[in-house]
């Protein structure tokens, strides 16, 4: 199993429309599922764990004894100058080795967790499969989609590398070697990228425009 991989799926890509995604990534962190199931299912601690990617999240309903039903909305990003709204519900558990949960708002579909333990490591995979509905998103994805992917690839590296602290800190035999964790990476600020997302965007627009002009003459 590849260490940190986030991979593309491609059954059906061909009949996908130019806004739907799908994403397989996998993660290897050491711990026991039980330990990632407890931080991956608790929706409310990602915006203190994964801060690059988590800006707010707010619970909407606290489900059932096993987390089923239990709703959330959140304010997330990537690196890219643009932020998601959109609300989760778990709507399984299959505590400790994953859960499922759905997913609408500026993007809609259906994500599943699966954790398997090898050792003493926990191999986790991510299928993720939405369509995106914010209409930055739905309107240029026939454009940029590799860029937006892109996008979500950082996403889930930064997730990676944040869980990984997290289990750390949650082992940690007492105060001192808690504090010599560092603390997860945080979200990139949009002074250092928006000029570069902007160019990015009117740059492939004008490269399109151009190619539909030279098509038609």
């Amino acid at each position: 199993m590849l260490e940190g991989a986030d991979r593309m799926g491609r059954a059906g890509s061909d009949h996908a429309g130019a806004n739907e995604y799908v994403f397989l990534t996998r993660w290897r962190v050491e711990g026991t599922c039980g330990e990632v199931a407890d931080v991956l299912g608790d929706p409310l601690a990602l915006e203190r764990w994964w801060p690059s990617v988590y800006l707010r999240v707010e619970e909407l309903a606290p489900g059932d004894a096993r987390g089923v039903g239990r709703r959330a909305r959140l304010h997330t990003k990537g690196w890219l100058p643009y932020t998601l709204r959109w609300e989760l519900e778990i709507v399984e558990a299959r505590y400790p080795h994953g859960f499922s949960l759905v997913a609408c708002g500026d993007f809609e579909g259906r994500g599943v967790w699966t954790f398997e333990q090898d050792g003493p490591f926990v191999d986790i995979v991510y299928d993720w499969r939405i369509s995106a509905e914010k209409p930055l998103l739905r309107n240029l994805s026939f454009l940029l989609k590799p860029l937006f992917e892109a996008n979500h690839r950082w996403a889930m590296a930064q997730g990676e590398e944040s869980l990984k602290l997290e289990l750390a800190r949650r082992r940690a035999a007492n105060d001192a070697a808690r504090r010599s964790i560092p603390p997860p990476p945080g979200p990139i600020t949009y002074a250092g990228v928006a000029g570069l997302g902007g160019a990015v965007v009117v740059g492939a627009a004008l490269a399109y425009l151009v190619f539909r002009f030279t098509r038609r003459r």
